[in-house]
């Protein structure tokens, strides 16, 4: 056990001498500024036109979506979410809630919604991508191969570090947006009510078991989806790692993979398979907030189970190639 806490914790150095968690925070403090001024204008610019009347607002939005589904060139994938977005607008509106209420916490919480299937994943792959590459490219691995050491118990010990790395990402990113939003926007917010447990089934949202939790609540269950998310992404990303001996070839690989998830999410209504790939399923927190699903019949349950099944067998992979490949050669 002692071996195995200094095999993590020596991981756990090699991924900070590395720089690379350094460099994800530098990312966090150039962009989450950008898109709090962004956000600012929007919200000016919202009041000036409503004056100050997130009803009006929200009117707008409904009318505006409800007219585009006459239009003939909107695809018909498009035109049901629209016309879910209209039935979900409209019970905030009946029930005298703003679901954009400008504070810290609702920032954070739409940056997380947006973030999810694109920029969380790659800022993963930051920490992830290299992990066994690099050091089989610098020579490393094996002068640690060479140590009275089975050799699963170096994958754990690299497993635990990134689980750590992955963990430390969403809560930085999570406070950073927090702290940074507050500035402009007030650290209030916390109380504030949410409606989860949309249904949608097609252009259809079952809205029996809507019910409000706090957006403290919310961001808590939302972090935690976002979290699963980013470490399925870093387990594939370790078995590519695993089987890929060039760092270049094992980051453009989940790099390429991971937008091209974000494609096929938005294109891939009419091919049911794409279902059954792990970076579709990645948009977790989307569940939450009631979005459709990319293909109709996606559900929470389902996508976690096909994550589920994807980190395993990345694993196993990773666990079963490490542990027998001739890497000393």
């Amino acid at each position: 056990m002692a071996n195995l806490l200094a095999l993590i914790q020596n991981e756990t150095l090699k991924v900070w001498k590395k720089k690379r968690f350094a460099v994800v925070v530098l990312i966090l403090l150039i962009l989450i500024p950008i898109f709090v001024y962004a956000n600012l204008k929007i919200a000016q610019n919202s009041a000036d036109k409503f004056h100050a009347d997130w009803r009006s607002e929200l009117q707008s939005r409904i009318t505006d979506n409800t007219n585009a589904l006459s239009s003939d060139r909107i695809p018909e994938e498009w035109k049901q979410w629209r016309k879910a977005l209209v039935q979900q607008l409209q019970y905030y509106l009946d029930h005298d809630i703003n679901p954009e209420s400008p504070n810290a916490v609702t920032f954070t919480r739409r940056f997380m919604d947006n973030a999810v299937s694109l920029f969380v994943p790659l800022m993963v792959l930051a920490i992830a991508s290299d992990l066994v590459s690099s050091e089989r490219s610098s020579g490393t691995i094996k002068m640690l191969l060479t140590r009275p050491v089975r050799r699963w118990r170096i994958l754990f010990a690299k497993l635990a570090a990134l689980t750590l790395y992955v963990s430390l990402i969403m809560f930085t990113t999570v406070l950073l947006c927090y702290l940074i939003s507050g500035l402009v926007f007030g650290y209030k917010g916390w109380g504030e009510p949410v409606f989860v447990g949309f249904q949608v089934q097609g252009a259809d949202v079952d809205t029996s078991g809507v019910h409000a939790v706090t957006q403290g609540v919310y961001l808590l269950m939302q972090a935690g989806l976002i979290w699963f998310s980013a470490m399925v992404v870093a387990i594939i990303a370790l078995m590519v790692s695993v089987l890929v001996r060039s760092t270049a070839a094992s980051f453009v690989t989940m790099m390429a993979t991971i937008i091209a998830g974000t494609i096929l999410s938005n294109m891939a209504s009419s091919w049911q398979s794409a279902k059954y790939l792990f970076n579709v399923n990645l948009e977790l927190s989307s569940y939450l907030r009631g979005t459709p699903p990319p293909i109709e019949g996606m559900t929470l349950g389902f996508s976690l189970a096909i994550l589920g099944i994807w980190a395993v067998a990345a694993l196993i992979v990773s666990f079963t190639v490490f542990t027998k490949q001739d890497i000393l050669n």
